[in-house]
């Protein structure tokens, strides 16, 4: 809906104050009951056509509620003045207005257009029983836009009585600020209004003015005293003055004005519709809590924080809808900020966040509820750097043994090793900077004829295991292996196999533990060095191996357990996934042909199952599929060279999805959270399709191997373009 209007630019405390945030949402004080106790209001304008409440009177005779001034008809205005396309807007236009005239029999007189201070008497008992009208009217805010003396204890028990019936009351602070009422203390909110406040009980709210430049205004009495429940709103030239329903128009030498009025009388109705637009569009508010929401959100001006001139600050519509506190997931005690991730992909899942949509609503301090789109914070998989990765090395490795026993150490090359600043961060002695420098090992051995045990430190179980199973795997710098393939970035800490020969099969059992690495994505503010943030890992895996008339094949079953992430990806707590089971199926097989040829092929695919709460629902389940193929030839050119081809498919998300029970509406009658069904797909649009043609040669000056590449939809982004490379490696020990 479009706010900006002739009518909206003309009107001043709307855009000042921020109300038409609220107005975007559909707040508009619809419901909500105005009580301006007054002069009365101009029954026939058009402004507030079909919105005086029908219990509006004269509290003093039977004059009726049309006033002999426009004092009371110009408070109402800047409360609620109607969206007509004419003349002016107020901050809750749909509020119904409770006109109840209070002024002295005689004491208006007539005042015009281009002079509407002031001039009226009221008593306090006619204030009083305008108070208790608005009780039994079941008034939303009462508008007391009048100053003088001490509120007598007749009025200050209908203060009472209002604050105990949940309304807000707002009184203006007095225009004595420059010093011009004898007795009154510029600096000090006038005697009315600080003894309003005394016996409002925390529901009232004293009311300063300030100018379009948020400079408090000369006029308006000060703070002071009552800091703590005193703001500040547009009360200097707010325009505009009605003459018989219509914009007051003078001509001065031929030139046309409107005239505008100021006044801490008009300052306070801006609080009174930002009130009634806080009691629409949060019906469980208590009036104390929409006092402490609009004092708690004001703009800061003068000193910083509360201080003596403007209070606590600039009345804010837009900040006093805002969530305030801790916000959490309605119906739960799930902390859930509002700035937070929702998901961070893994690399199986490329680019399936994109446009995902997931909404929930949450609640703040005050129980208010807040729609917020989940899916709009979630973040596709940061692209694994395959060419980095195939290219550069932390450290030099060693290997030695014998058939019974191997050990290989991989060693870093500096005091920064594997780009860890160990040695210098930790002020280790040399001796213990080299210890510290040890990047991987690994240790294999036979202890018996048909058994074999490895360990390894910083490397995953699946290679141990090929090392016992004596398996001959092709290298390829880029394109790798499916049945190695998690299907995220991590690393192992540690690492066990054992391998026992029955018949002409071998049964390897291994586990390892280790840690998902949540990639650029997110950062571990508790983290030392800079590192990005990890998540525990376990996997569990038992495997069979068998070699026949030239073929080699092997079949796994592996559970990877994850005790927050989910396939290497990131969810908030508040969603209630608490981590992840996953189930592996690995095949794999090659074929010598002839005396030159390999062949082979590998296949992996996973059934993953969250674990989680009661936000969770039945029936959520992912499924994984990688897949490689390959060819390579031995002596292609020279004696030990090998020459290769590989087709393969990295881990990605096949199918299934995330199910939630997520809360989808509130209901503030009951204070409850309304849930329902939503499904999250992590099944990306794209599909990468890798395929790596490589050559290595042991020459006389080391060992060389050269690769070409090409990646089409990289990362499983179909938007991505293609990746297209070529790399040549030399290592050679001196």
């Amino acid at each position: 809906m479009n706010f900006d209007t002739a009518e909206f630019r003309r009107s001043d405390g709307p855009e000042f104050h921020g109300a038409d945030a609220a107005w975007r949402e559909g707040t508009t004080g619809s419901g909500a009951i105005i009580a301006v106790v007054d002069t009365g209001i101009d029954s026939d304008s058009p402004e507030f056509a079909g919105r005086i409440h029908p219990l509006s009177q004269d509290l003093v005779g039977n004059r009726g509620v049309d006033p002999e001034d426009d004092h009371g008809t110009n408070v109402a205005l800047v409360a609620a003045a109607g969206r007509d396309d004419t003349g002016v807007l107020g901050i809750a236009f749909d509020a119904q207005i409770l006109a109840l005239r209070a002024d002295s029999l005689g004491s208006c007189g007539t005042d015009t257009p281009q002079d509407p201070t002031l001039g009226c008497r009221f008593s306090d008992s006619a204030i009083a029983d305008g108070v208790d009208v608005a009780i039994a009217a079941g008034a939303t805010v009462i508008n007391l836009s009048l100053g003088g003396s001490n509120a007598s204890a007749q009025l200050r028990s209908a203060i009472a009585r209002a604050a105990n019936a949940g309304i807000v009351v707002v009184v203006a602070a007095g225009n004595g600020g420059d010093g011009s009422e004898p007795g009154i203390d510029p600096d000090q909110p006038d005697p009315f209004a600080a003894s309003i406040l005394q016996a409002g009980s925390g529901n009232v709210i004293i009311v300063g003015s300030v100018d379009d430049d948020t400079g408090f205004s000369d006029f308006s009495n000060r703070a002071g005293n009552a800091a703590g429940s005193f703001i500040s709103a547009l009360g200097d030239r707010i325009c505009c003055v009605y003459d018989n329903g219509e914009l007051f128009v003078e001509t001065v030498d031929g030139q046309r004005f409107v005239t505008v009025f100021s006044g801490t009388s008009f300052a306070a109705p801006q609080v009174a519709g930002a009130a009634a637009l806080l009691a629409q569009a949060f019906p469980n508010l208590t009036g104390q809590e929409i006092v402490e929401i609009l004092l708690g959100s004001a703009r800061d001006a003068g000193l910083s924080g509360t201080d003596t001139v403007f209070g606590t600050g600039i009345l804010d519509i837009a900040a006093a809808f805002q969530p305030q506190g801790t916000t959490r997931v309605a119906g739960t005690s799930l902390a859930l900020a509002l700035t937070d991730d929702f998901a961070l992909a893994s690399a199986a899942m490329g680019d399936a966040l994109s446009g995902a949509s997931l909404s929930t609503i949450v609640t703040d301090r005050y129980d208010r509820a807040y729609e917020v789109e989940l899916g709009q914070r979630g973040r596709n998989a940061v692209q694994l750097q395959r060419l980095r990765g195939a290219v550069e090395h932390g450290g030099y490795s060693r290997a030695a043994g014998n058939a019974a026993l191997a050990v290989s150490v991989t060693v870093g090359e500096s005091g920064r090793a594997a780009g860890l600043g160990w040695a210098e961060q930790l002020q280790l002695t040399p001796q213990d900077a080299l210890g510290a420098r040890v990047l991987a090992a690994r240790v294999a051995a036979r202890i018996a004829p048909d058994v074999q045990v490895g360990f390894a430190i910083g490397q995953s179980a699946s290679g141990l295991t090929g090392q016992l199973q004596g398996a001959d795997r092709p290298a390829f710098l880029i394109a790798g292996e499916a049945g190695r393939d998690t299907g995220f970035a991590g690393s192992s800490e540690f690492s066990f196999a054992t391998r026992r020969e029955l018949g002409p099969w071998g049964v390897t059992v291994s586990a390892e533990r280790g840690s998902v690495w949540l990639g650029e994505n997110r950062g571990s503010g508790d983290t030392l060095f800079g590192l990005q943030e990890q998540r525990p890992t376990s996997t569990f895996s038992i495997a069979a191996d068998r070699r026949w008339q030239g073929v080699d094949a092997s079949f796994a079953v592996s559970w990877l357990a994850e005790e927050s992430t989910l396939l290497g990806a990131y969810f908030n707590p508040a969603v209630g996934i608490a981590g992840a089971d996953t189930l592996f199926l690995v095949a794999r097989m090659a074929r010598q042909i002839g005396t030159y040829w390999r062949a082979g092929a590998a296949f992996r695919g996973g059934f993953t199952r969250p674990r989680g709460g009661a936000l969770l629902g039945a029936g959520s389940q992912i499924e994984t599929q990688s897949w490689s193929f390959d060819l390579t030839r031995r002596g292609a050119f020279l004696d030990g060279d090998s020459i290769g081809l590989r087709l393969s498919q990295p881990l990605r998300v096949s199918g299934g999805a995330l199910h939630f029970d997520l809360p989808v509406a509130y209901d503030y009658a009951s204070e409850s959270a309304i849930l329902g069904r939503q499904s999250l797909s992590l099944t990306p649009s794209g599909r990468e399709i890798m395929g790596e043609m490589n050559w290595t040669a042991q020459l006389p000056f080391g060992l060389v191997s050269t690769s070409v590449f090409y990646r089409s939809e990289p990362g499983h982004f179909s938007s991505a373009p293609d990746d297209v490379g070529a790399l040549i490696t030399l290592r050679s020990s001196f």
